[in-house]
């Protein structure tokens, strides 16, 4: 299973923490809310977001699965 990271809108504060902590990964819109890639994680962008969501005060970012179609080859 992949992984994918989320955000909860409503627990966000906007201050940008995550963004500052995991740059890879996370972007801010213009009001300091973070956007993020709907793609799944690489093993080393997944410890990116695995250290913004332990540093996020407002736990408002969280792993997803997601399931990666297979290419038929």
């Amino acid at each position: 299973m992949a992984m994918k990271l989320r955000v909860d809108p409503v627990m966000c504060d906007g201050f940008g923490h995550c963004a500052e902590l995991a740059p890879e990964i996370i972007d801010l819109d213009e009001w300091g809310y973070p956007i993020l890639a709907d793609e799944a994680l690489t093993p080393k962008k997944r410890k990116l977001a695995e250290t913004a969501i332990l540093q996020c005060p407002r736990k408002a970012l969280h792993l997803q699965q997601v399931d990666v179609p297979r290419t038929q080859g």
